[in-house]
């Protein structure tokens, strides 16, 4: 059964790859902030419970090692009490010895496999416990690597369309620059034509008013 931050994970997989890809684009995505963020924060959340259980995991060998060498040492007690059996109990010393040192030897060497085969057990779980919590870092830094890519592309092109605009606005003017120019001029001109007919038709109006 797979831990919740491989289910976030996979979430987080899943919804990259069902978002839209921007226009004109076939690697750049939109994705909703809120989404991607509730998905990260959950795994913020997560990620040091999960680390902590792989830790205790790792811990455990210690526990395994320990548990290997009592029954270790129980098998070579209880071969060295049949030993003692046999020479106390055997009429024949020496084929009581004999028998003692293969008990003890035999003993000594299932003992001496538990502990290389608790080992080796300890050190492949705790492998592949630090394994997993490196493959589970990694795929998290893709992701946030990507976020990070996808966000940074999203205002990059908000701010180049910006700039476009603006690019366009001013070379129409500077277009329009010489059509102003004259427009002014030729609005220059009407207003002194006009202020010298007001004074003509000013003075006309004089000379009656005196007739």
């Amino acid at each position: 059964m797979s831990s919740r931050i491989e289910q976030i994970i996979e979430e987080i997989e899943e919804y990259v790859d069902s978002c839209k890809y921007q226009p004109l684009s076939t690697t750049k995505i939109v994705v909703n902030k809120e989404e991607i963020e509730e998905l990260l924060r959950e795994l913020r959340l997560k990620t040091p419970d999960e680390i902590k259980r792989y830790q205790k995991i790792i811990s455990n060998k210690d526990a395994i090692l320990e548990d290997a060498q009592t029954k270790a040492d129980a098998l070579i007690a209880d071969a060295q009490n049949k030993a003692q059996e046999l020479v106390t109990q055997h009429e024949i010393m020496q084929k009581a010895y004999a028998q003692a040192n293969e008990t003890i030897n035999a003993a000594n060497r299932q003992a001496q496999e538990i502990l290389d085969s608790a080992t080796q057990d300890a050190n492949s779980i705790r492998l592949s416990a630090i394994t997993y919590t490196d493959d589970m870092m990694a795929n998290i830094g893709s992701v946030l690597n990507q976020t990070l890519e996808d966000a940074g592309g999203k205002y990059k092109g908000f701010i180049d369309a910006l700039q476009a605009c603006l690019d366009v606005v001013n070379h129409n003017r500077q277009e329009l620059a010489p059509q102003t120019a004259q427009a002014a001029a030729i609005s220059g001109s009407y207003q002194t034509s006009d202020t010298e007919t007001s004074k003509e038709d000013e003075d006309l109006l004089n000379e009656i008013g005196d007739n």
